[in-house]
């Protein structure tokens, strides 16, 4: 599962599953970008990746729901270092609401703009250069969500739904030398975990097999897999990270 010189690029990166990814890459070698709309936490794990790793770090500010700073990012990270091997399309927002009709507008689009139209404009320009330079992985980070949506997080689980068609478009857009993948993750002790409400976190550790919410870590090996030549023949496909979820 080596990445040794290989360009990885993480939204969503400073903090959660993002964190664990980037360290876990830049262990295996790569040089990692890593874009979230805070640059202080960015910058601060970069300087972490290069002293813990040896590898180049660059910290990009970027709140992918806005179409330019997408275009900004992508511009930034070949102008650093002419080419991009892996995206992780982490990025990720679920508000809570009180009750649907309760949604405004502007949550609904944040929601939709950050989990959906983010990674669309980001994999379709370097889904396009890599395939010109002849290949490369993107892994899209869903949610269980996407396939059994729940009352408190609706806008999120369409988006997620949109993600994973997403997954299954560009696989045979830019195939056969670009790989598109997701993980679909179950519950994670992120910083999204903070604000769940007791019952809610009851119901989440009572409904998978392992009766218990992820470790951040525990993305690291789907996330290393699908980044590397272990998953030389996987592309369009789902894998679930979810602890058993029922």
């Amino acid at each position: 599962m080596s990445l040794t010189d290989k360009v990885v690029v993480v939204t969503g990166g400073s903090r959660g599953l993002g964190r664990e990814m980037v360290h876990a890459f830049a262990a295996a070698g790569a040089d990692v970008v890593i874009a979230s709309r805070k640059f202080d936490g960015c910058a601060e794990l970069a300087d972490e990746v290069k002293n813990s790793h040896g590898r180049r770090a660059l910290p990009v500010a970027c709140n992918v729901s806005e179409w330019a700073q997408c275009d900004a990012l992508v511009e930034a990270v070949y102008a650093e270092f002419g080419q991009v091997d892996v995206l992780v399309n982490n990025a990720g927002l679920s508000p809570l609401y009180p009750s649907l009709d309760q949604v405004s507008e502007a949550l609904f689009d944040k929601v939709i703009g950050v989990n959906l139209k983010g990674p669309f404009r980001l994999s379709a320009l370097i889904g396009a250069r890599m395939a010109a330079a002849g290949g490369g992985s993107i892994i899209n980070i869903s949610s269980i969500e996407a396939t059994r949506p729940e009352p408190h997080a609706i806008p999120y689980s369409a988006a997620k739904a949109g993600l994973n068609a997403l997954t299954a478009g560009l696989a045979q857009t830019y195939g056969p030398t670009v790989r598109v993948n997701t993980i679909q993750c179950g519950p994670f002790e992120t910083d999204i975990a903070k604000a769940w409400p007791d019952d809610l976190r009851e119901a989440l550790t009572e409904r998978n097999a392992l009766r218990r919410v992820g470790a951040p870590n525990e993305i690291v090996g789907a996330a290393l897999f699908f980044a590397t030549e272990a998953s030389a023949f996987c592309t369009g496909s789902t894998l679930a990270v979810d602890g058993g979820w029922r």
